[in-house]
């Protein structure tokens, strides 16, 4: 829920008067006082806009450093010798809206688990989003599976539903979605299509916690989902992942696979060893942790939407400037990234780079992004492998290499701009900085020429 400070009613007035004031007078409205004095671009020897420090992240609650010692000093910091993991998993499961959880290493080998339990292997092929961290193909890769990028949608950053059928064939086992920055894939068309096609879904929601699609948990509507808990998340625990699920069975497959193979639950054996299994296991000290930063990640999570649907409202009437869409169906970002689009044509056109150096003299972090990905070295250097010489055709590999092309995603990688999930940890006054120093540079984009 949004704080009654800020309804979505509130929201609503604010976006509508915005819009009738550039209606009226053909300006951009000016959403902060901006000194005369700083006027001069800070990039260009002007006072910047803000000088003020960020929210550091992470934020460790002291008052529970008690139990890390207490672990440290019991020695059962293997989850086998311990019950904390465990509790974490139960409170996850209950966060998420799930029967199961399971905690793991990392967001990584929470992918990794989830593909081997659901029978992605070698020669199989898995639809992914170009538009992720590196993790999510490299993942399929690693299973010996070939990951068939689909194109992304601009608006939304996430996969493009209508580029999903094209890239199915005979080989095609999962779709691999990614809910990325925290936004919402359009889980309704992508179910319908794996459901058509008789196509396991896998999500990633690796930066999606608390993400809502159709005010359900995103990572619960798939046939399993995965979330990372690595030290920039917005649930941290400086490494650390899980996979979470309704049915019991498969989740205690995974919870056996990634204990080394042994036995548990459903997964019976009169040997010690029954299955094939690594050691994807989460430590006790993690899941301590994560279970502090449980305490907050609600409220950190409101602050976050309310900041995000604000700045929203003061930066999207700029020119050029063009904040992200929820999917279709989504009603909820996590906003582990606030992304919008920078069109340089607006701003004569200044390349993203110079528009970003600028922001950042003015005191406001920010990244390009992600570049394409589909066209790093690691691709060329997995189909270059003895390996899927063996597993695919030469034909094949060269209609891979042929097809490996997603405009709509170089497009969105040229223009993406982020800012960290700490930024939205702030309060008004802080995002009056941002969209300040935004139009601040969109005003002097003549000087940066």
């Amino acid at each position: 829920m949004i704080r009654k400070e800020f309804s979505r009613r509130n929201f609503l007035t604010t976006a509508s008067a915005s819009a009738a004031a550039v209606a009226a007078t053909g300006k951009i409205p000016v959403y902060g006082k901006i000194n005369k004095n700083v006027a001069t671009l800070a990039v260009l020897g002007g006072q910047p806009v803000r000088t003020k420090d960020w929210s550091p992240w992470p934020i460790w609650n002291r008052d529970d450093e008690d139990q890390i010692i207490s672990v440290l000093r019991s020695g059962n910091w293997f989850r086998g010798r311990g019950t904390l993991v465990s509790e974490f998993e139960k409170k996850y499961a209950e966060l998420m809206g799930t029967r199961h959880c399971l905690a793991t290493a990392s967001g990584t080998t929470a992918l990794l688990v989830a593909l081997h339990v659901l029978g992605v292997d070698a020669g199989d092929e898995v639809l992914v989003a170009p538009y992720t961290f590196i993790a999510t193909y490299n993942v399929v890769f690693i299973t010996k599976a070939l990951p068939i990028f689909v194109d992304t949608d601009q608006e939304t950053f996430t996969m493009n539903p209508d580029k999903i059928e094209e890239r199915i064939n005979e080989r095609t086992k999962a779709i691999l979605p990614v809910h990325i920055l925290g936004l919402p894939a359009d889980m309704d068309r992508i179910n319908a299509i794996a459901k058509k096609h008789n196509l396991l879904v896998i999500e990633d929601a690796c930066q999606a916690w608390l993400a809502e699609y159709r005010n359900k948990k995103c990572g619960t509507l798939g046939d399993l989902g995965c979330f990372s808990f690595q030290n920039s998340k917005n649930l941290p625990a400086g490494e650390g992942g899980a996979i979470v699920g309704n049915d019991g069975e498969i989740m205690d497959r995974c919870h056996s696979f990634h204990n080394c193979g042994r036995p548990f639950g459903s997964v019976k054996s009169t040997s010690k060893y029954p299955v094939r299994g690594s050691n994807r296991r989460m430590q006790q000290f993690q899941a301590v942790i994560l279970m502090s930063q449980m305490k907050r990640i609600k409220k950190d999570a409101d602050t976050r939407l309310e900041n995000a649907l604000y700045l929203t409202s003061k930066i999207k009437d700029i020119p050029g400037i063009i904040p992200y869409k929820l999917a279709n169906g989504a009603t909820r970002s996590a906003y582990h990234l606030y992304p919008f689009r920078y069109k340089k044509e607006y701003f004569n056109n200044i390349p993203r780079e110079k528009f970003l150096s600028a922001l950042k003299a003015e005191g406001i972090p920010c990244s390009g992004g992600y570049g394409p990905q589909n066209k790093d070295g690691l691709v060329e250097d997995a189909l270059n492998s003895r390996g899927y010489k063996r597993l695919y055709s030469r034909e094949r590999l060269m209609r891979y290499r042929e097809e490996n092309r997603y405009p709509d995603n170089d497009q969105l990688c040229r223009e993406a701009v982020w800012f960290s999930q700490s930024m939205l940890l702030g309060n008004k006054k802080d995002m009056d900085d941002i969209a300040n120093a935004i139009l601040k540079v969109y005003e002097n984009r003549d000087k940066l020429v």
